[in-house]
């Protein structure tokens, strides 16, 4: 990987007094598959839709492949494929239709249009599909087709706002592949997902937004290993007293009560500090009805930096609701 292609500095907008994006700085890397997770409301769309130049840049600063998004929005619109978060395919244009429409918009020669429409349809495996209506492919044709369509330029930077989203799992593990197959040609990737094993399968590096901020940014593993070595999860008979014996236990980094149980994050092996902590529940009587020892994932990643679990029922709510009286 080079140097960045992408470069944002303070960035905010809002929508009335929804603030949507609120202040946020970072970069993402030439050749890289950069991710922003959070749940719905958080601002990843928002945040793609002004480095697309789909919204205007309200504050701060951006760049796209070197230009300025707010002074040069049609060299970034030039340098860049979108696919988004809806279909937006005509449903009567057969696949091919598609994308020689596109190369036609974009002025591309009719021997390298047709060229690059038999590779991208080799691509995404759509070939024995190049005369069906769009209306009779499957969804995860169309996120295929879709693909195809924002590669049909050859861009520098493919920008992916929830590209799975609706699909089944088989289909999505399919389209991940499709997604490293594009960045291995060479096009960085910016993908947006609330999916934890979609950011952490896919990704060089993750940017956890929630509430219009970006909480943390790091490769997957730094992330995870950030948090421990180990995770515990115990339900017992009486968890104030298992937080009272591991909060005396020097492994145990960090405690977190759950709806059931109780969490610890350890700053050893987990199969080693376990006897010692069943032992010990054990001579104050307390019932140990489930224990579990894990790695950290990514959700408890997100959990660690955000207070809650991404799949929580009022995690939309509160995020799309979220709202700021002044400026500091």
């Amino acid at each position: 990987m080079s140097g960045q292609i992408i470069t944002v500095q303070e960035l905010y907008h809002c929508f009335k007094e929804v603030v949507a994006v609120d202040g946020i700085s970072f970069d993402v890397k030439e050749g890289e598959i950069f991710s922003f997770l959070g749940p719905n409301g958080a601002g990843k769309s928002t945040a793609i839709n002004v480095l697309t130049t789909l919204l205007p840049i309200q504050e701060g600063r951006a760049t796209v492949a070197g230009y300025s998004v707010a002074d040069d929005p049609q060299k970034v619109r030039e340098s860049i494929g979108i696919v988004f978060q809806d279909v937006t395919l005509d449903r009567d244009m057969t696949c091919r239709e598609i994308l020689e429409f596109h190369g036609n918009l974009y002025r591309m020669p009719r021997q390298e249009r047709k060229r690059r429409i038999d590779e991208l349809l080799t691509l995404v495996q759509l070939e024995n599909k190049q005369d069906v209506r769009t209306k009779h492919l499957s969804g995860g044709m169309k996120r295929r087709l879709e693909i195809a369509r924002g590669l049909m330029t050859r861009p520098r930077v493919l920008f992916l706002d929830e590209p799975t989203i609706g699909l089944d799992p088989q289909t999505r593990m399919r389209m991940w592949e499709y997604i490293k197959d594009v960045n291995r040609e060479g096009t960085t990737i910016f993908l947006t997902t609330h999916y934890m094993d979609e950011a952490d399968q896919l990704s060089d590096r993750i940017s956890i937004i929630d509430h219009g901020k970006i909480i943390t940014t790091g490769r997957s593993f730094e992330l995870k290993n950030a948090l421990g070595e180990d995770l515990i999860y115990l339900e017992t008979s009486d968890l104030a007293g298992t937080r009272e014996v591991l909060s005396e236990m020097e492994m145990v980094k960090e405690i977190t009560i759950k709806p059931r149980g109780i969490s610890a994050m350890l700053n050893g092996d987990g199969t080693k500090v376990l006897p010692s902590i069943m032992e010990t529940l054990a001579t104050r009587r307390i019932r140990v009805n489930v224990v579990n020892v894990k790695k950290p994932s990514m959700d408890d990643v997100f959990v660690h930096y955000t207070g809650r679990e991404l799949r929580d029922e009022g995690a939309e709510r509160a995020s799309s609701a979220v709202t700021r009286a002044g400026r500091r």
